[in-house]
């Protein structure tokens, strides 16, 4: 590891709570880790494993996936149904031997900027403790 690496967290958030919460956390001029990446999705119950895996493939540290509090999903259930699949997708890292804690899901309410604040810290500092990712080729790097 070179004392300049810094990880990237890559960071899909659902369009109703998780990116809210980050763009009031930028209203509020609240400071966190610039190492996050953000993708919105209109609901978490839309990310895939493949996602995540494709993430880490490409060169990512850490994967955070952050929706609608529980029971106050807009489209129901799909915060429910991805908290299953970043189960499914710790037990394949496990698996392959990369370890399970560069993934995680939070559930953070449109009105909770500090909360999404302390996730990407909490992410970033997870990933920089395990290290670079081992997968991450020179040629698969994410955008910095």
């Amino acid at each position: 590891m070179t004392d300049n690496w810094e990880p990237v967290v890559i960071a899909y958030l659902c369009h109703f709570c998780s990116y809210s919460a980050a763009d009031l956390a930028g209203s509020m001029r609240l400071e966190y880790a610039p190492n996050v990446r953000i993708s919105k999705l209109m609901c978490t119950g839309k990310v895939d494993a493949q996602f995540i895996l494709k993430a880490f493939e490409d060169g990512a540290d850490a994967v955070m996936v952050s929706g609608c509090e529980e029971g106050d999903c807009h489209y129901l259930e799909g915060n429910l149904r991805a908290k299953k699949r970043i189960a499914h997708v710790k037990s394949l890292l496990k698996e392959v031997g990369l370890e399970p804690e560069r993934v995680e899901m939070y559930n953070i309410g449109a009105s909770d900027a500090p909360k999404f604040v302390r996730a990407v810290n909490e992410m970033t500092e997870r990933a920089r403790k395990l290290g670079p990712n081992p997968l991450k080729k020179k040629e698969n790097t994410v955008p910095a």
